[in-house]
């Protein structure tokens, strides 16, 4: 996402805790404060002021309230709070498939907080782009795959493989449908947001990519790439737990992505299954050591 608005002109500012340090390939200046709490982030920007903010990162129900005097353009990226997608097959709707940005929200602090305020803070930022703080548009991603992933399910794959693994366990056959979004996809949607503020402001969209794979088209994808035959054991969803890092929960996750698509011009920047190829061959070259922070996450 940097390196795309490096290349759209834009002098960019990365705002983090200084944890870990990123280069890039022009000069980005590195704002270090903590976005989790309202006092330290506003600490963090002083008096600066931003033509855009593209909000990925902290607690965003904080970082829209801070923002409020820092810009006149705020790209949120946030999950997906549907309730559907908590309540599974105990939802009385059910889940759609696909899932539009109209669904139900999740609205019970008690039974799930994080996906609560999730909701809460997509609501706050809409009413702060209401009272014309600035022209707000919140992105709801998907599970993220590419290189660098805080907790890669990709890995719990590739790892089986490189330990030469000849069975692999996959609940109800693999057949549960899933719609993800590489990296680099979901970077080009945020650009294109930012390049059509008049079209994007006031808007909530579901962003991911547009190939939808199966679980079982995804492992055989990655294990295609490592050139990886072995036999896939269909199990029982509730028996087959030590699939849940890789597999997920039972029910489909399909967002449906026509209104990004309708007003943005939304497309893959890369196909999935070549994004699926470059994730594999990342994780190869840069592999997580047995037992680190990867592997527990």
């Amino acid at each position: 996402m940097v390196e795309g608005l490096l290349k759209m002109g834009f002098e960019v500012a990365i705002l983090h805790r200084g944890s870990h340090e990123v280069t890039f390939s022009q000069t980005v200046e590195h704002l270090h404060g903590d976005p989790h709490f309202e006092e330290t982030l506003a600490t963090a920007l002083g008096d600066r002021k931003f033509d855009l903010v593209v909000g990925m990162y902290g607690r965003l129900r904080h970082v829209a309230q801070v923002l409020k005097s820092h810009t006149q353009r705020f790209i949120a990226v946030g999950g997906l709070p549907y309730r559907a997608l908590v309540e599974g097959d105990r939802d009385p709707e059910g889940v759609p498939v696909p899932l539009p940005e109209t669904a139900p929200l999740f609205q019970d602090e008690e039974r799930n907080r994080f996906t609560f305020l999730m909701a809460l803070s997509e609501r706050v930022v809409m009413e702060a782009h209401e009272q014309g703080h600035y022209r707000a548009t919140i992105m709801r991603f998907p599970l993220i795959y590419g290189p660098r992933q805080l907790a890669p399910p990709e890995w719990s794959i590739i790892r089986r493989i490189l330990d030469g693994r000849k069975q692999l366990m996959v609940p109800d056959g693999g057949l549960r449908l899933e719609r993800r979004g590489y990296a680099e996809n979901m970077a080009r949607a945020i650009m294109l947001a930012a390049e059509q503020p008049e079209v994007s402001g006031g808007q909530i969209y579901n962003v991911a990519d547009e190939t939808i794979l199966s679980l079982r088209d995804w492992i055989d994808t990655i294990a295609k790439a490592l050139g990886h035959q072995w036999e896939l054991v269909s199990l029982p969803f509730w028996l087959a737990r030590p699939s849940r890092p890789y597999a997920g929960r039972s029910h489909h996750r399909v967002l449906d992505i026509s209104k990004v698509v309708a007003h943005l011009g939304y497309t893959d920047a890369v196909p999935t299954r070549e994004a699926i190829r470059r994730t594999v061959e990342w994780y190869v070259e840069h592999r997580p050591q047995p037992g680190d922070e990867v592997e527990k996450q």
